[in-house]
């Protein structure tokens, strides 16, 4: 399976745990997308650092707008303001690492 790697940086008052921004997007694409958009996405939370609000999350290349569009519509983590954006995204760790550094 082709996978998709995401730079992802987190934009909240506080520090985020990994569980929260878990739990945040997969209600967001079941929200949008429903039980069978959720399983075709193969989602993982693959690095997350939660005092950087730093985070790579891996998904299908097929499922990668469904992912972005879910991301986006995060608004709140654990009931309080919070903002997810996709800082880059590449089919390898290595060169989304590059990416994400410089």
């Amino acid at each position: 399976m082709r996978r998709r790697y995401l730079a992802l940086r987190v934009v909240s008052e506080q520090p985020v745990g990994q569980r929260d921004v878990t739990s945040a997007f997969w209600s967001a694409l079941l929200q949008l997308f429903g039980e069978y958009g959720a399983s075709q996405v193969g989602f993982s939370l693959i690095d997350y650092d939660p005092q950087r609000g730093r985070g790579i999350v891996r998904c299908s290349h097929k499922a990668l707008e469904m992912v972005r569009a879910s991301i986006a519509s995060i608004t709140e983590i654990s009931e309080k303001p919070a903002a997810i954006h996709v800082v880059g995204v590449s089919g390898t760790l290595r060169s989304l690492r590059k990416k994400a550094l410089s």
